[in-house]
């Protein structure tokens, strides 16, 4: 009944703001005409239909839209035929017979496990054990800059700031939702429990994904955690494996934990060889971001992305006005470089996997968003009998240098190789000064203004290159975080330099447990634009310790949108990094997969949601794909006890194998 007064009030408040009002003239002129709505005559004085008018109705009509929504919502019966969702998978296969089988343990990726405040600031009063990351981010408007200070970890040892503790939030809430509405793994719990999962057969292995992995374990023993959780439900559960679930960066945590457990203390969990082999059926990677993603580079370079470049573009001096003195980017990026987890994001394997200045995988990625044929396979067996399958695809008549991460300009992403200024890394390094100024540290202030331009005269930056210029921006950053991090290919696996931490989250510099039925899975999403490489340009601010580049989002044109190259993939992860190791790195017994684990990839083809679909039941997004209705299906077999034949083998749509095919590594 409130929902019907309020929507009954809101309704009369609406017309009444419609009613025509007489308007009195000084010259005794007539009334004004219904029609003259957007210009009045008042004196002498012309009133037109302004800024401020269009930006009240908008706000007005978006209003009177969520009200009449809101009331729909809380007035229609919940049954009401014609209304009702599809049926949940995990209440479809509940009644085919599936039941909870396998233990499950699910594991978060960046920034979408919730943080929570145990010792603070004096600004941070009343903030005890409540949400700092995830929830309503009420505190982030309320104190914004105290807020940010008990995000940021410290930049001298990455680890917690003198008297400030913030913690993951322990438990399936930690990750279930991200904020109010906005589901992450809530959905797939739902249908886990549909068929018999609950608190003692499901565990979240929450960490504190801003830490290195390795520090997740020196400050939080996560990993012993872990291990000891997986062990216990092994012993509970009548000895049944486990079936462990990594979303996103949540996968490369998970094999530096595959490395640890098996090592021998104190760098690693003393499990031994075998630990793996006995405990572990099957890990199905969800979104992986095995070999890095490009947006990580533009996020340390320059605090951006796609949808800060689209900010630009629509308004090109928001983010750096002068008179709101937000700095927005700047404290974005002081945050983020204090986070060591960003640089496990990093493109890994070099111009190997992603491409040197004149040719890439993607060589052959079409990109006009045009219906285009493409095929599926069904199983592993059947790779050469293909059903055809339709998708969005872009067209382009040039080939894109994807291999080019960042490009100083359209022109140096375009013109070939010989025709770019080449620079030496350390012609790079004359570019370091110890100049020190400004309010927001980025590290920006260390480099001579001057100098600036010499980091652009390079013009083109691959997958390695990238890396060495951030080594010049962010010495710090870089220096902290490659203790504990790699990003390169091993030439010999059994170096025992390769025995380190530092190399156990990169599949290419780590093998895999001597453990031959351990199946490993990659599930993600195809059909969406995905960044791949950055135009860039000069940022006009010439204020200290400003951010001195910038996507540049005039840059048009092909795959090029608003400063920002696109290939296939979910949105976040580009399909080379989320497919290459199951299509081919691992695939048979190889180098890095000696005992032969058997892989197998499954994409699920995105398909955008209707109006009352919410985030959609086919979404192939990064982090909509855990509602994906059949990559659920996929989840609940397999921890029933399904074996990866079983569900179908390999099911894909994407150009993975003529990419992989182009990646040229010894295996």
């Amino acid at each position: 009944m409130a929902s019907v007064l309020r929507f009954r009030k809101l309704c009369l408040t609406t017309l009444r703001s419609y009613e025509p009002s007489e308007i009195t003239l000084k010259d005794n002129k007539p009334k004004v005409d219904k029609k003259q709505e957007k210009s009045q005559v008042i004196g002498n004085k012309k009133v037109r239909w302004g800024c401020v008018n269009s930006c009240c109705w908008f706000i007005g009509c978006v209003c009177t839209t969520w009200w009449l929504l809101l009331f729909v919502y809380h007035c229609v019966p919940v049954n009401l035929g014609g209304l009702n969702g599809p049926e949940p998978p995990g209440v479809r296969l509940k009644n085919e017979g599936l039941t909870a089988l396998h233990p499950v343990v699910l594991i978060p990726g960046i920034v979408t496990g919730g943080l929570e405040l145990w010792e603070g600031r004096p600004c941070s009063q009343g903030l005890f054990r409540k949400r700092v990351w995830g929830g309503s981010f009420a505190e982030a408007l309320k104190r914004p800059l105290c807020w940010l200070e008990h995000l940021s970890l410290d930049n001298e040892t990455g680890l917690d700031p003198p008297g400030i503790r913030v913690r993951p939030i322990p438990g399936l809430v930690g990750a279930d939702y991200f904020a109010p509405g906005y589901f992450v793994w809530a959905v797939l719990i739902e249908n886990l429990a549909h068929i018999g999962y609950e608190g003692k057969n499901m565990y979240m292995a929450s960490y504190d994904w801003r830490l290195s992995f390795q520090n997740t374990e020196i400050r939080d023993q996560t990993l012993s955690r872990l291990k000891a959780n997986i062990e216990l439900m092994y012993a509970t559960n009548g000895n049944k494996k486990v079936v462990v679930l990594p979303h996103s960066m949540g996968v490369n945590f998970f094999l530096h934990f595959l490395k640890w457990v098996e090592a021998p203390p104190p760098m690693g969990g003393g499990g031994g060889p075998g630990w793996c082999a006995k405990y572990i059926k099957s890990i199905m990677n969800i979104g992986p971001a095995f070999l890095g993603i490009p947006k990580a580079v533009s996020t340390m370079l320059s605090a951006e992305g796609r949808e800060v470049a689209f900010i630009r573009a629509m308004d090109p001096g928001l983010l750096d006005s002068e008179i709101l003195g937000l700095k927005t980017l700047e404290h974005v990026m002081r945050i983020s470089r204090t986070w060591d987890s960003i640089i496990s994001l990093f493109p890994k394997g070099g111009e190997p996997i992603w491409g040197d200045l004149d040719s890439a995988p993607e060589d052959e990625h079409r990109c006009d968003f045009e219906t285009k044929s493409y095929f599926q396979s069904t199983s592993r067996e059947n790779n050469n009998s293909r059903n055809k399958v339709t998708r969005p695809q872009i067209e382009i008549k040039e080939r894109t240098k994807y291999g080019r991460i960042i490009s100083f300009g359209k022109t140096a992403s375009e013109q070939h190789s010989s025709k770019l200024h080449k620079l030496a890394p350390m012609e790079l390094m004359q570019a370091i000064s110890n100049a020190t100024c400004g309010e927001v540290w980025t590290e920006y202030s260390k480099i001579n203004r001057n100098n600036i331009q010499i980091l652009a005269d390079n013009k083109a930056y691959t997958a390695e290159s990238a890396i060495d210029l951030l080594r010049f921006v962010a010495p710090k950053l870089m220096q902290r975080a490659e203790a504990h991090l790699s990003h390169g290919i091993a030439t010999d696996l059994d170096d025992p330099k390769y025995a380190h931490y530092k190399y156990w989250s990169n599949p290419l510099e780590t093998k895999l447990p001597d453990a031959p039925d351990m199946e490993i899975y990659s599930l993600y999403g195809v059909g969406i634009p995905t960044e791949r490489a950055y135009v860039y340009k000069l940022s006009p601010a010439d204020r200290c310790n400003s951010i001195p580049f910038r996507i540049d989002s005039s840059a048009e044109g092909g795959c090029l949108r608003r400063g920002v190259y696109y290939v296939d993939g979910d949105e976040s992860v580009p399909v080379i990094s989320a497919g290459y190791m199951c299509a081919k790195g691992w695939r048979g017994k190889t180098r890095f997969n000696p005992s032969g684990s058997p892989t197998y990839i499954r994409e699920y083809q995105h398909k955008a949601p209707g109006l009352l679909e919410g985030r959609g039941l086919e979404s192939g997004g990064h982090v909509d794909i855990m509602g994906n209705v059949a990559l659920i299906e996929d989840v609940l077999r397999v921890a029933a006890g399904a074996s990866g034949e079983e569900i179908g083998g390999d099911r894909i749509y994407s150009d993975i194998l003529k990419m992989s095919e182009r990646v040229k590594i010894e295996l």
